[in-house]
């Protein structure tokens, strides 16, 4: 680790490992949402046809780069294998600052609103490092925004400019249904659908067709995933 992300590190890979692993998920289901995104995901098949290996090697990718840095031994084939999958039309550096936005934020979103506690500013300012770092390595441009809530803003305004319906989308999100819930375990399995759906914004639901779930399984989500982080956590090892 170096000192300007070991913070997030940390938060990700040892005090809150699961919640960060479901704020990634949620984040590469946020660019879902994307038409432009979603067609590109759509046509490799991988997403459709083997979601849980596909996640598996997305989880994998980040928890390295997180861990020991884009330029590392490690991080460097990682890096250059994103460059290569992402080296096909349709894909701008635009595009590429919004998936990399979506997995910098949603994590600590995820953190903030079901973990034992809220991430702290260093933690922040460390993702924020590790966001720079990484669009750096991937060739990108100078990331939209100064800090973290420059890029959340940014992302908003692309939400909104951006997000709509597709047909490729709503495949995507039904393909890896069963992989979200999966990741919560100790809900009512008869609800995973909805509680699933509990666990994305308005304008998410709205790209990918989902219905806004009752305010019961909504609140049943939300303390069933504060409680479950409470008893996992213990005292924090930060």
């Amino acid at each position: 680790m170096t000192a300007h992300r070991d913070a997030y590190a940390r938060l990700v890979l040892a005090a809150m490992p699961e919640e960060a692993r479901l704020g990634l998920t949620l984040g590469f289901v946020r660019t879902f949402g994307v038409p432009e995104i979603a067609t590109v995901l759509h046509a490799t098949g991988r997403m459709t046809g083997a979601p849980g290996a596909r996640a598996k090697a997305t989880g994998a990718a980040m928890f390295t780069l997180i861990g020991e840095g884009p330029d590392s031994a490690a991080g460097r084939p990682v890096v250059a294998a994103l460059r290569a999958v992402h080296d096909r039309p349709g894909i701008t550096p635009e595009l590429m600052h919004y998936v990399l936005a979506c997995f910098t934020v949603c994590p600590l979103r995820f953190v903030d609103r079901h973990g034992r506690r809220p991430a702290t500013r260093p933690e922040r300012d460390a993702a924020y490092a590790f966001h720079r770092e990484l669009a750096a390595a991937l060739g990108l441009p100078e990331p939209p925004g100064r800090d973290l809530p420059g890029t959340e803003a940014w992302m908003a305004g692309f939400e909104r400019a951006r997000f709509g319906p597709s047909a490729e989308g709503r495949a995507l999100w039904a393909a890896t249904l069963g992989l979200l819930t999966a990741r919560l375990p100790g809900l009512p399995e008869p609800l995973a659908a909805r509680i699933a759906a509990a666990l994305l914004d308005g304008p998410l639901r709205g790209a990918l067709g989902v219905r806004r779930p009752p305010l019961a399984v909504r609140a049943l989500t939300a303390v069933a995933l504060r409680r479950r982080s409470r008893r996992r956590g213990g005292a924090d090892r930060d």
